[in-house]
């Protein structure tokens, strides 16, 4: 057993097509079909199910993938190790984020005391997040909700309570709760490419017995702007309404919250670098919020 072999398996297991794992691989499609095939053979069990044209991983391709990732992630633990040893340089810091407000502010502080610092980031799904964390792609990730899962390790930043902006001379406006219900009539907001949280406020919409009318979709760097020419409300964490001097009310939904959480591999070994900047983070939030 090879490990192009295992990095072949591991690339299927994640894409679960041949034909696009083989072009991602570069190499032809029945050449990846055999070495699929040769791996079972050798271990004595299918590690995929075939359905049709497409395959789905077993059982038994969960357990060994489960294994095939801490290989890898152990290799990539020596790499660095070695590397650390041989080049107290090392700076590159890799981390993903579902949103960029998650590091706004930290970032600018970070650089700030570690003006010599290499961060690599990137804008990712949660699930992507997840895959990166395990292939060892990236060392930390920011997501919310957090992330659960048994190799990775999460701790919470925030907890935000979400609030409904108001405009000022709203008739809600003078109120300090409402129930959500009340403002059934109205036009909402929504934040733009955000599927996370759209889920957690969509949740508190179906509670409140009502679906919106959605009039404007934006980038909550453009929240203020829209907010003051329109006089649409809006469920907006309130860390958001604060920074942008936003008036809101709250709502009386207890599950009115948006928990946002700081992720790492629980069985890799974090770079000098990648932990000082977790341990920023995690000061970072619990100084300021």
């Amino acid at each position: 057993m090879e490990l192009l072999q295992l990095k072949y398996f591991q690339t299927v297991a994640y894409m679960e097509h041949i034909s696009k794992a083989a072009k991602k691989l570069n190499i032809s499609q029945p050449s990846l079909s055999l070495m699929i095939k040769r791996l079972e053979d050798e271990m004595g069990t299918p590690l995929f199910d075939r359905i049709g044209r497409n395959i789905q991983l077993n059982e038994s391709g969960k357990i060994f993938l489960k294994h095939v990732n801490t290989i890898f992630s152990e290799i990539e633990n020596a790499k660095m190790e070695i590397q650390e040893n041989y080049d107290e340089s090392h700076k590159k810091i890799m981390i993903s984020i579902t949103n960029p407000r998650f590091l706004s502010g930290v970032l600018t502080k970070y650089l700030n005391e570690f003006p010599d610092a290499y961060i690599q980031q990137s804008l990712e799904s949660r699930e992507s997040i997840i895959v990166q964390l395990k292939k060892g792609e990236i060392e930390l990730g920011i997501a919310g909700p957090p992330i659960e899962d048994d190799s990775i390790k999460s701790s919470v930043l925030i907890e935000e309570e979400i609030v409904l902006v108001v405009p000022k001379n709203h008739h809600l406006s003078n109120r300090e709760v409402i129930d959500l219900e009340e403002a059934e009539l109205e036009s909402f907001i929504s934040l733009a490419g955000y599927e996370e949280y759209k889920d957690t406020v969509n949740q508190l919409y179906r509670t409140a017995g009502f679906k919106p009318k959605v009039v404007f979709e934006v980038d909550f760097s453009l929240l203020y702007e829209i907010f003051q020419i329109n006089k649409c409300l809006g469920l907006i964490p309130i860390t958001l309404c604060k920074k942008y001097n936003l008036n809101y009310v709250k709502i009386s939904d207890p599950n009115a919250r948006f928990v946002i959480g700081l992720s790492w591999l629980k069985d890799k070994h974090l770079s000098k670098n990648a932990k000082q900047f977790k341990d920023f983070i995690l000061s970072y939030y619990n100084k300021n919020y």
